[in-house]
């Protein structure tokens, strides 16, 4: 298995640092307000990046932070005239929610920075005693990157010219302002009640300080991998990389791995366009977290996804394809002694080899319709000497990766039975316009009855 590092600008084959353990960590979301589709885009991606270690017989412990103070999660409380906890609780049960609908499968550990600022103290501590963190005059705390030789490896950025002494202390910022970071903030008006003593006075952490620290306490001082959005590139994983290397004389982290941003109809996604979306606003328009990840996986993760409406009703149309096909294989009656016939063992390892290749979930979804494509073709042309429950085994092997193809079957109620049986009694009596009203019926109710000839078949709509 190959994956892109961004350190490097390399393809690299995965070999973790440790046995077959690969320990990864991915910057979870900060909970000031609700996810959007852009951030679950980069969440998509971490899953199935967990997901297919996984299928390839890695072991995986994985690690996503909740950054519950930052700049915004105190702006946005003192706002609302909260707490920092009572608000940023709400969003943190949205976020678990909305994972949940998209079955994204849970890390095993979801540290808030709030819980870990004694560590993050600690680790401040250390980059004093090496000499790379200063206090300034109003009682902040900065790492000194003109110390730290390493500082750009990341982003592939000169800070020869940088201004010597430049500061900056807000948690984001762009490129052009490289300067001194903060690492803690001394307290002030605007913080409100939030707050931590430190051997440098009151304050809080800076938003880059709590990854290093977090993910050092759960995966050790060098782990294998890194995730996160294009955007975190700089200046976020920059400086964590200085700050835990510089604590630790170690190499932070093997692998980083960068997913592009998401766009809606070809345009930066905001409020005032008109073009922001978050999870609940799709399922209010009638769409499944099955058909919304479907979307959100579709495209190559370095490569920059456009979600569309229109790529929301394909998904919906693939999936059903996927899912008919399912319906058939299972109602298929072959030999006990069959076994997964030659055209779907080169669908297995085209799919394999797809992901193997820097996770190239495009390629490999085209195995899986050249498999359903094979296989209609086959069952059309009465083929039977091949064991369609292989091959139903095989697609539940691939959504162990994708997390996406399998759905629970829903079965009609006896009202839903009884009205099918109404409109096939109307049917057989030639009574059309009944059967029509029954079939309209029955699609209000969110059914559909398909005519075969094995009789009518009910599917949830």
């Amino acid at each position: 298995m190959k994956v892109y590092n961004t350190l490097n600008r390399a393809s690299e084959e995965v070999v973790p640092l440790e046995g077959n353990h690969v320990r990864m960590y991915t910057c979870g979301p900060t909970v000031y307000n609700i996810a959007h589709i852009g951030n679950f885009r980069t969440y998509v991606f971490e899953d199935i990046l967990r997901r297919y270690l996984k299928y390839s017989g890695f072991g995986v412990t994985q690690v996503m932070n909740l950054t519950d103070v930052d700049d915004k999660t105190i702006r946005d409380a003192n706002a609302a005239g909260v707490s920092l906890e009572e608000h940023t609780q709400q969003f943190k049960d949205m976020f678990f929610d909305d994972i949940n609908v998209l079955n994204i499968e849970p890390a095993e550990h979801y540290p808030a920075a709030t819980d870990h600022v004694p560590e993050m103290i600690e680790l401040i501590s250390k980059l004093f005693d090496r000499g790379l963190a200063y206090q300034s005059d109003d009682g902040s705390v900065y790492f000194s990157i003109a110390k730290f030789p390493g500082y750009g490896k990341l982003a592939k950025i000169d800070v020869s010219e940088m201004q010597a002494g430049a500061r900056v202390s807000q948690d984001e910022y762009e490129k052009d302002n490289l300067a001194d970071f903060a690492l803690w903030k001394a307290w002030d008006e605007q913080d409100g009640e939030v707050g931590w003593d430190s051997p440098w006075g009151r304050g809080r952490p800076g938003w880059h300080i709590e990854c290093s620290a977090m993910g050092m306490k759960y995966l050790g001082e060098s782990f294998d991998i890194h995730t996160g959005g294009v955007d975190n590139m700089f200046p976020h994983h920059e400086d964590e990389i200085a700050q835990s290397e510089g604590a630790t004389g170690k190499q932070f982290v093997k692998y980083w791995l960068h997913s592009a941003h998401l766009i809606v109809d070809g345009q930066k996604m905001s409020k005032s366009l008109g073009n922001f979306y978050t999870l609940r606003d799709l399922q209010e328009k009638g769409y499944t977290g099955r058909e919304i990840r479907y979307v959100l996986l579709s495209a190559h993760y370095r490569q920059q996804l456009n979600f569309t409406f229109d790529a929301l009703s394909a998904s919906r149309a693939a999936l059903s394809r996927v899912d008919e096909f399912t319906e058939r294989l299972k109602a298929l009656e072959s030999p006990d002694n069959a076994g997964l016939p030659p055209w779907a063992g080169k669908a297995r390892d085209d799919f394999e080899a797809a992901l193997d290749n820097d996770l190239n979930v495009p390629e490999a979804l085209a195995a899986i319709f050249d498999l359903v494509h094979e296989g209609n073709r086959r069952m059309d042309a009465g083929e039977s000497d091949w064991s369609a429950d292989a091959v139903v085994g095989l697609l539940s092997r691939f959504d162990e990766v994708l997390g996406v193809l399998a759905t629970e079957k829903a079965e009609a109620g006896d009202d839903i039975v009884a009205l099918a049986d109404a409109r096939e009694t109307a049917r057989q009596g030639k009574d059309w316009a009944e059967a029509d009203r029954l079939r309209d019926q029955l699609h209000d109710m969110g059914w559909e009855v398909r005519d075969t000839p094995e009789g009518p078949k009910l599917k949830r709509l």
